[in-house]
């Protein structure tokens, strides 16, 4: 079956069509008003109360220069003569040319003693670096950053005799103790 559309209904049609071009086309006209009065006000009256005052900049003070001229004063920062010929003949220094051990880059309260044993008559302390890595010692091994030398080891207990700077050229030993970790 065809269907025909007779010429009333075309015309009803297309009366539609322009009816609804014509509607959007004034809902648009409407809402495009050229009217800014609303905008220009709340502009001009948004900066109202908001003048404030600028702190004035701090005056600069005028730097006064100094001359050192105390050049007959001993220098505080280097030994006298009197001084350096006797921290020679103290007699205790660490050996700085000695090849350092492993848990000599630690400082000496970060290690820990975790455990003791004994093999072939000799005892060795285990002692546990901040990085968790266990290390085998014996009397004799070095360990912490203070030179110290392990000159005992006992069950629950590594004796240390530590040799730490005691003035510029002075060098002093220091008795410490490294005990088991609970």
């Amino acid at each position: 079956m065809r269907s025909q559309i007779s010429v009333g209904q075309g015309l009803m049609i297309k009366n539609s069509y322009r009816l609804l071009v014509l509607t959007i086309y004034l809902m648009i006209v409407a809402c495009s008003s050229a009217d800014y009065s609303d905008l220009d006000t709340f502009i001009s009256n948004s900066g109202e109360g908001l003048r404030g005052q600028v702190e004035p900049l701090p005056e600069v003070k005028q730097h006064h220069s100094f001359t050192y001229k105390a050049f007959d004063i001993s220098n505080p920062f280097v030994p006298r003569r009197s001084e350096q010929v006797q921290s020679a003949g103290s007699g205790i220094q660490p050996d700085l040319n000695r090849r350092k051990e492993a848990l000599e880059n630690f400082p000496l309260e970060s290690l820990s003693m975790v455990g003791s044993l004994e093999k072939d008559g000799h005892i060795f302390a285990l002692v546990k670096s901040p990085e968790g890595t266990l290390h085998r010692v014996k009397e004799g091994n070095y360990l912490g950053q203070d030179f110290g030398k392990i000159n005992g080891i006992a069950e629950s207990e590594i004796k240390v005799v530590e040799i730490v700077q005691d003035g510029v050229d002075e060098w002093m030993e220091r008795s410490n103790k490294l005990m088991l970790a609970d």
